[in-house]
């Protein structure tokens, strides 16, 4: 339920109801809070979910972004090539190593991921690794960087913080590369307020990330506290980037109810496209076709003529939120600060989408009468921004 009475439509609700509230209680009365039985469970079933052979459940997908790249070995004189069309996180993953981020532009307005051929022209001696990032929950092209990548021997990472179930020709989204990260932050398909998963089929990668979400040590506090050990050593850097119980308890109900609210979305995504397609004033990326999405967001991309400050005011003012995703990375202020005087990164379709997408609302309980809002508060805006 949208607890802010100021939108007749919000950006996101939780699809919540007793199940989560019952998981939660259950894990009070078992008395046990952090890294148990839960988080084991919540691992295996998304193991089993994304078909990839390890999954580990950390704090959020920024850490185990973090503990993907560190477990690569990356360090200082790597580069990472990564898109500018993403959160923050992605590219603050590859800083936290020491490494460089390579930003590349995307492949178009109706397309904003990676673009293959400006990735492989970005290559150079010091490149280790490509991050994609799956954008609003449409797979990337996988078979274009992994090709990229095995030419020059390079690394492929996934941030599936937006895709949990997402498919390119029937594979998942998270068994593709070397190591994928995805998001339970409260705005997500699979929502638990925090939290995160990384899923590997390398089972170096998988014993090294879940070392070092909880400090490096050998054994777990659930694991002394079970009798199955009664000592531990520290082998290796590690962080406190476990998951609570309650997270996983919230994940394993989540998880099962994700393929009906994925189906959910895309109905609604198909009645969007509808609806405002024939509209000149927008673009909508991605095709209508997408059957591999999960549709994490709705993205609109405005004409050049419309402002796009009083579109989104027209919006707020009939009570329909929306957002921005995103602002381009190498245009935020620390990043600017980061390059030397003088050096500018030059990604003219990234600056492009930024400075012209609006972010419509969507998730699974969305309405009919809800979507009529939405549609037709578009409409009006169009013509008076």
């Amino acid at each position: 339920m949208n607890q802010d009475n100021r939108w007749v439509v919000p950006l996101f609700d939780l699809n919540y109801d007793e199940e989560e509230i019952s998981a939660v209680a259950s894990v009070l009365r078992g008395r046990w809070l952090t890294c148990g039985e839960q988080t084991a469970a919540f691992e295996k079933e998304f193991s089993t979910f994304i078909g990839a052979k390890h999954a580990v459940a950390v704090s959020s997908c920024t850490a185990g972004l973090h503990l993907l790249v560190q477990a690569l070995g990356l360090g200082s004189g790597d580069e990472v090539i990564v898109p500018s069309m993403t959160f923050v996180a992605t590219v603050n993953a590859v800083l936290y190593v020491g490494a460089k981020p390579v930003f590349v532009d995307i492949a178009g307005v109706k397309e904003p991921h990676l673009d293959p051929k400006s990735v492989e022209a970005a290559v150079t001696p010091r490149t280790r690794a490509i991050m994609v990032m799956h954008y609003g929950g449409h797979p990337a092209p996988m078979a274009e960087y992994k090709s990229v990548a095995e030419r020059h021997g390079l690394a492929l990472l996934e941030d599936a913080a937006h895709a949990p179930g997402a498919r390119v020709k029937g594979e998942a989204i998270g068994s593709l590369s070397a190591g994928a990260a995805f998001s339970f932050y409260a705005n997500k398909n699979l929502s638990t307020g925090e939290g995160g998963m990384i899923t590997t089929n390398d089972a170096v990668i998988a014993d090294l990330v879940r070392s070092s979400r909880s400090h490096g040590m050998t054994s777990t506090s659930w694991e002394r506290h079970s009798g199955r050990t009664a000592d531990y050593d520290v082998e290796r850097l590690g962080y406190n980037y476990r998951m609570t119980e309650i997270t996983a308890a919230l994940g394993r109900v989540q998880l099962r109810k994700l393929p009906q609210a994925n189906q959910a979305r895309a109905r609604l995504d198909s009645q969007y496209r509808e609806r405002l397609g024939e509209l000149p004033q927008i673009e909508i990326p991605y095709s209508a076709d997408s059957s591999g999405s999960v549709h994490h967001l709705f993205p609109i991309v405005l004409s050049s003529g419309i402002s796009r400050d009083r579109f989104r005011e027209r919006l707020a003012q009939q009570g329909i939120q929306t957002s921005i995703h995103y602002r381009a990375v190498h245009q935020m202020s620390y990043h600017k600060r980061l390059r030397k005087a003088g050096k500018r990164v030059a990604l003219p379709i990234t600056e492009e989408y930024a400075s012209r997408e609006v972010t419509l609302p969507l998730f699974p309980s969305m309405t009919e009468a809800q979507l009529d809002a939405v549609v037709q508060a578009v409409r009006t805006a169009v013509l008076e921004a």
